[in-house]
């Protein structure tokens, strides 16, 4: 990763995460232990990969950063929430994320449960109250965050991913599982940059193509991580793949010839996206997905 890739994640980490502070800031003293709970997960840290999207889909299109805030919080608060509840005991029943204990570890699995419920809600909140774009872009933010999460994308995945833990399905229903649990909020998070921008049809192609490369490259490495790494790198267990018996990439696929699909897929990122000006920052950033170690 070169110099200027790491200054600009932090950036927009250190961005983001300011943000979610203050949005998480309020705390009702009758029930106190729901936003601890809501902030204990948020701020486990983690890559920060779907705000870091955002930003720099709209910095890509020409948009202000104060545009884009709402949304990226919004989609990272999503994401925490479907951690939350991946790790339950009903789910994947992890007790280590991001190298700490999982909510309902600390919490229990109740408040663990209405944590993730109330990052959802609160998610939606946000992004609808963004008075940095207009109220139509708002709206469109909006339903792509729902469809982005609801059962036409990320929990029909999810759903998927049950059903793999009792059935070996075949790899075009491997490949759809993908493309709705981790793929979906991916898509969503390049396009809630352009949208932040006031991007046109063009753009927002072209940050479709760009997800549709990173979303399976992410999961095929993230595949082979659960193999090949440990829990000190990964900063959660590894293995708990095969624990579950989940079908997965590397059901079908070699580690030579998964990261070989994984190149594929990250070059044709790239190609969606190298022709604008500025693009260097998210080509480069595909490769590092792509060559990633947690």
């Amino acid at each position: 990763m070169t110099e200027f890739l790491k200054s600009r994640i932090a950036e927009d980490k250190a961005i983001v995460e300011a943000a979610l502070k203050e949005y998480l800031a309020y705390t009702d003293p009758g029930f106190a232990v729901l936003f601890d709970s809501m902030r204990y997960s948020v701020d486990a840290g983690g890559k920060r990969i779907r705000p870091f999207l955002v930003f720099e889909f709209c910095r890509l299109f020409g948009g202000k950063i104060e545009a884009a805030i709402p949304f990226a919080c919004a989609i990272e608060m999503i994401h925490t929430y479907s951690l939350i509840h991946d790790d339950l005991p009903c789910m994947d029943n992890d007790d280590l994320r991001r190298g700490k204990p999982t909510n309902h570890k600390v919490y229990g699995e109740a408040t663990a449960l209405l944590a993730g419920d109330a990052l959802l809600t609160y998610a939606l909140e946000t992004a609808a109250t963004n008075d940095k774009v207009s109220s139509a872009c708002t709206l469109e933010a909006v339903k792509l965050l729902t469809r982005a999460a609801g059962p036409r994308g990320m929990i029909g995945g999810q759903q998927l991913d049950l059903i793999g833990e009792k059935e070996k399905y075949q790899l075009p229903t491997l490949r759809r599982m993908q493309e709705l649990k981790t793929g979906e909020l991916i898509r969503a998070a390049c396009l809630l940059g352009v949208i932040a921008a006031c991007g046109d049809d063009a753009a927002k192609i072209a940050a479709q193509g760009y997800a549709g490369g990173i979303g399976p490259a992410f999961q095929i490495i993230d595949d082979m991580l659960d193999v090949t790494s440990d829990a000190e790198t990964l900063g959660k267990n590894v293995g708990m793949d095969a624990v579950c018996g989940k079908t997965t990439f590397m059901t079908y696929m070699t580690l030579d010839e998964a990261y070989s699909a994984a190149k594929i897929l990250t070059e044709s990122a790239v190609a969606s996206v190298k022709n604008y000006n500025k693009s260097d920052i998210l080509c480069e950033f595909a490769e590092y997905l792509l060559n990633r170690k947690n």
